[in-house]
């Protein structure tokens, strides 16, 4: 992030970063309407159910679509071709930020009630009551599956070989925005167990779960800020719009992730560590799921 603080040069971006926006249609199509679906099934199924479905967690679903959308569409986007730092801040808001926002909206009745009945109906016999639907949601949902489906998709998309791949197509590195977004979705589903989903593991397992998370995302930024060498050769070839050499913006991205993930990954854990010490009373009534 201190890349983004230092003064650009104006010859390699447009003279005001707002300019730097973009509006890339897919996103934006699927995002609004996810948006509309969940406000109007959270508006309806809040009438009745108001203590599972409060007003702070239609915020956190609505603040978690607004995240990405930032993320893909906003200067930052502009940037990630000149700066590591800005890339690896749009990473952190694809896994760090959205997801756990969104999950935090409890989002499965809303979605589904949101969606016309018509479809819902239509949809009913060959995809929600199917074998292979409920099967494929418990594999998702499965502790052990998200964690190494995150990590997995973590690790691997910042090994320099497949990293270079998102420099030679646009498509391709939308695919990796996707498998962030979606197995970073899965990851906190599982931490958060947002209603009505009921938990897999017990509670304490998640303090392991997300601690062990937290030690692989300080190899990778350890490694991207002590390596001595650029890792990525799009950016060592990339134009400087800042007073940050290659190897700099590069030190300085893993210090960036470094700090930012172990907030989020060491947050919750502190929080379910005090959780588990209170009585089980004002533990159940602290819970938040």
């Amino acid at each position: 992030m201190m890349a983004l603080a230092v003064t650009l040069e104006s010859a390699a971006l447009p003279e005001h970063l707002l300019a730097a926006w973009s509006l890339p249609l897919a996103p934006l199509v699927g995002l609004s309407l996810m948006l509309v679906v969940y406000v109007r099934g959270w508006w309806v199924a809040h009438r009745t159910r108001e203590q599972e479905l409060p007003l702070w967690r239609a915020a956190c679903f609505v603040g978690g679509v607004v995240s990405v959308w930032i993320a893909v569409a906003s200067p930052i986007d502009a940037l990630d071709d000149y700066l590591l730092t800005a890339h690896m801040l749009q990473h952190f808001i694809l896994m760090s930020v959205a997801p756990p926002l969104m999950v935090l909206g409890a989002p499965t009745v809303p979605l589904l009630r949101g969606v016309p009945r018509i479809l819902i109906r239509f949809l009913s016999r060959p995809v929600f009551r199917a074998r292979w639907f409920h099967a494929l949601c418990r594999l998702v949902t499965h502790p052990m599956f998200a964690w190494v489906a995150m990590n997995v998709a973590y690790l691997g998309w910042h090994v320099p070989a497949m990293f270079e791949l998102t420099f030679e197509s646009e498509r391709i590195h939308d695919f990796e925005h996707l498998c962030f977004l979606l197995t970073s979705i899965a990851f906190w589903w599982v931490v958060v167990a947002p209603w009505p989903t009921e938990a897999r593991w017990p509670r304490w397992a998640m303090i392991p779960y997300l601690l062990s998370a937290d030690v692989l995302n300080t190899v990778l930024s350890a490694t991207l800020t002590f390596s001595g060498r650029v890792l990525y050769p799009s950016y060592a070839e990339a134009e400087r719009i800042t007073s940050l050499t290659a190897l700099k913006d590069q030190a300085a991205a893993g210090a960036e992730m470094w700090v930012l993930n172990s907030v989020v990954f060491l947050v919750p854990a502190v929080m379910i560590t005090l959780q588990m010490l209170q009585p089980k009373g004002l533990r159940r009534a602290g819970a938040v799921g």
